[in-house]
């Protein structure tokens, strides 16, 4: 009777451990993958793989930048707010993002709402960058130029709706000029044209033209915020000649809506450990970038006082998108 006690309390316990549900894996327990809405070569390919590199370090997971352009930023963007709300499918947000949402009639996705924020990850500059050859060599005399010549100056962009275009866009409204504009699939595609001569002038963010512009290979005339930036300390800002303007580019991290918050807090820890880093620091202040670490809503309340001031841009440029 004993053994046949036995032999059930071990059935018994038998069956509740293979009953017992399965401990969640910590996570990451897998590679990610990052969305970058733009080619190769660009700010925010840049900026996805200098913090993928140390994000794969500290998460003991590979991070797999994936660039998915075109559409002006809406296809990667797309694709990561369809993507599976696991916590495997991260976006790097860009300025493009805010933009959009009124420059595009209609689109397919609600940016705000259909993406959760994970951080803040900087703040860069554009620069308004010439041709070598291009006969202004300020930009007090590009306006003289462009008063001279209407629509004889052809103004690129890393695509329609970036703050690169709109950057210009701006830049017009203020000073009264035309420009045309030329719209690429990204910034490498764009500023190869410009060292090439077949456009004029880009307003492209700091982080992929400047090692062109300290290369000799094109020719800086202002940044786009309101101060000069210590990384081209020579470079004086487009405010000191036309009073007021100011534009920049800011990038940062968010997952589908639903991603667990768990994941969510952890990205947030090691992307701001990353901001706080010395090493990282000197590596964004070289690109003329400034941290901007901090919680997910105070991210995305940058991100939503900034889709309003583009918003302000967008209507007063006449600018529109099907």
């Amino acid at each position: 009777m004993r053994l046949l006690q036995k032999l059930v309390s071990g059935l018994v316990l038998l069956c509740c451990v293979f009953a017992a549900p399965a401990a969640e894996p910590e996570y990451p327990a897998k590679p990610i993958k990052w969305i970058v809405s733009y080619p190769p070569g660009g700010t925010t390919d840049l900026l996805a793989r200098l913090m993928g590199q140390w994000l794969s370090q500290r998460l003991g997971q590979q991070v797999i930048i994936e660039n998915k352009a075109g559409a002006g930023n809406n296809i990667g963007t797309e694709f990561a707010v369809r993507a599976p709300a696991d916590g495997y499918t991260i976006f790097l947000v860009n300025p493009a993002n805010a933009i959009n949402a009124t420059l595009y009639r209609k689109l397919p996705f609600n940016f705000l709402e259909d993406l959760v924020p994970i951080a803040g990850i900087v703040r860069v500059p554009n620069v308004m960058t010439v041709t070598k050859n291009f006969p202004a060599k300020t930009v007090a005399e590009f306006i003289e130029y462009g008063k001279k010549n209407p629509d004889k100056i052809n103004m690129a962009s890393s695509g329609a709706g970036t703050s690169v275009h709109l950057s210009g866009e701006l830049f017009k409204y203020m000073t009264g000029i035309s420009m045309k504009h030329i719209p690429y699939k990204g910034a490498g595609p764009a500023i190869t044209d410009l060292i090439g001569g077949q456009v004029d002038v880009l307003f492209d963010n700091m982080p992929s033209i400047i090692g062109h512009i300290r290369g000799g290979d094109v020719r800086a005339l202002g940044v786009t915020t309101a101060q000069r930036s210590p990384a081209l300390p020579d470079v004086p800002a487009v405010a000191e000649t036309v009073p007021g303007y100011e534009a920049s580019a800011w990038f940062g991290a968010a997952a589908p809506k639903g991603t667990p918050q768990a994941a969510i807090d952890r990205l947030n820890r090691e992307i701001n450990a990353a901001l706080a880093d010395p090493g990282m620091k000197a590596k964004l202040a070289a690109l003329g970038g400034v941290p901007l670490p901090g919680t997910p809503e105070q991210f995305w309340a940058i991100h939503k006082m900034e889709t309003e001031k583009w918003a302000k841009v967008v209507q007063f440029s006449g600018a529109k998108v099907e």
